[in-house]
Parts: structure tokens; sequence; C-alpha cells
């Protein structure tokens, strides 16, 4: 099928022939173009910088067409990563931009490939980063490309190349030889029903949540009734040491209060035992006038 009966890819294709035919700037150009960037925002200049290398970022997309994901999604995560390196290049540090604009290319279409690869994550560190992309790598180097299961001296010399442990490498492994499974597959070719249909919903109820929000708000009108029947200085007490996210200590309630924090614990004290006290009267109180209710 011709390439004009696919927009999409049409335009791909343009953008590629046009990016292969920009020759790379001089020097002196590029750092030039840098810092009219860097210092005047003239976007006219980074755009410029940005396509003359935009060659990389296909350069770059080839080489992870393996990982099963479009060619043009990894360009445009590769001009992502394009994009970002104009925005942090610094043409003081002496460093080519197409040095520096690599890193971050390869960073995009990576991070990309791992958000995308699999429901499950694949691992967040940098050493869980190098193992996905350099697992098939390592096991050529190893003779074990047969694409068969690791054997453990294999196992171990890739753990202690990457450094990761033996199980991280099990996993990882299992994880690239493996693929997502639906949810809506059918359990059987010659039955209707799908592996959703068996999936736990550990969620509450609506009628749990809604229990549970009767009960908070319970709760909230007898521990109020409850602080009431405390003394002033009881109530602070409770209030500062009990009701916020971060209570405050004893020495700084006996300072504020002119006591010593011996008496702050004993008031403390006391005041729990009241609250205690009053909260068993009203629950009790409370199950009686339901028990009542139902004869």
């Amino acid at each position: 099928m011709s390439d004009l009966s696919d927009p999409i890819r049409t335009s791909d294709n343009r953008f590629i022939r046009k990016a292969m035919k920009r020759p790379l700037l001089e020097k002196d150009y590029e750092l030039d173009l840098a810092r009219k960037w860097r210092d005047k925002k003239d976007h006219k200049s980074m755009h410029i910088l940005v396509m003359a290398y935009a060659k990389l970022v296909i350069s770059a997309a080839s080489k992870y067409r393996h990982y099963g994901l479009t060619n043009a999604d990894l360009i445009q995560e590769g001009n992502i990563g394009l994009m970002q390196a104009a925005e942090r290049f610094d043409p003081e540090r002496g460093v080519r931009f197409s040095t520096y604009a690599n890193w971050w290319i390869r960073a995009s279409i990576q991070d990309h490939i791992l958000r995308n690869w699999s429901i499950v994550r694949t691992g967040t560190t940098a050493a869980h980063k190098s193992l996905f992309f350099k697992l098939r790598r390592l096991r050529t180097q190893i003779g074990e490309a047969d694409g068969g299961a690791l054997t453990d001296a294999g196992r171990q010399k890739i753990a202690d190349t990457i450094g990761v442990t033996v199980k991280d490498v099990i996993v990882m492994e299992q994880r690239l030889s493996g693929s997502d499974q639906s949810l809506n597959s059918l359990l059987a070719d010659d039955a209707d029903t799908e592996a959703i249909e068996f999936v736990v919903d550990t969620r509450p109820t609506p009628e749990q949540v809604a229990i549970s929000c009767h009960d908070r708000v319970v709760m909230t009108r007898w521990l109020n009734v409850a602080l009431n029947e405390l003394s002033t200085r009881e109530r602070f007490i409770i209030l500062k040491r009990r009701l916020k996210e971060e209570g405050t200590t004893l020495e700084e309630l006996g300072s504020l209060l002119g006591v010593s924090k011996e008496r702050v614990r004993q008031i403390e004290h006391r005041a729990l035992s009241k609250l205690k006290q009053s909260l068993q009267s009203t629950t009790e109180s409370h199950k009686d006038m339901l028990e009542s209710s139902l004869v």
C-alpha cells in the first residue's frame, strides 16, 4: 500500500527525509545559536539548533524498534528529549550540543518504553533500567542468546555486571519473555467467560463507605460532647497533645501553663480517663436505645 494512503506515515516519512538532509552545525555557529536562545529566548535560533540535530532522534529511535512500539511514537518521545536538551543546554560548558542532546534523547525514549512496556512496573532505579535495556546484549556476550531460560551462572554474571540481585535478573527475564494478557480475554476458546470476571474487587462497597462515613460523623459528635465535659486546662492539653498531627511535647505545654511536665502528664492521664468513661457511657446509652427500638 502506498504511503499516500496513510497521512500520518506520510508526514513521518517527510520529517525523516528532511531531518536526514540537514547538515550538522559548525561549532561556533552552534554556540552562537545556543547563546541567543539562552540569553534572548530567540525562538528562531532554538528552532535551527533543534532541527539540525533531529537526525539524532531518528537514529536513536531506530535502535529501540525491537521493543514493540511504533517508530512514530519513539521519534515523538525523542523529539521531547531534544527539546529538553535545548532548554537546559549551557554553551559555556565546553560540550557540543549533539553530545548533550544524545543523552536526553535516549533518556526520553527509554522512559517512554518503560512506561508502555508492561502494566507491571519493570523497575525505577538506574540499575533496573540498565538491566531492562542491556539484558539481550548481555545474554549474547555470555553465550546464552538462544531465547531459552538463563542458566544460574549466566544470571549471576549478569547480576554482577549490572549491579542488581539474581532475583532482579530472574524477574526481568520473565517479564521480557512474556506479554501482558487482556482482562477481556476468554478463559477458553469455547467459553464466554472473561478473565476479568474472576478479578476480586477489594474496594469497600457503597454500603460500607456510607456506614463508615456515618460512624465517623457520630464518633466526632460523641468526642466533642466528651471534650466539653473536661475542664479548660484538660481540654487544652488533649487538643494540643492528642488531636494535632504533631502533638505538643510535655515540656512545651508545661512552659505554656506554668507547671512541670510531670504535672502536665498527670492532667493528661486524668483527662483521658474522663474521655474514655464518657465515650463508654455514651456508647452504652446508644446501644440501649437501639435495643429498645427493636423490641
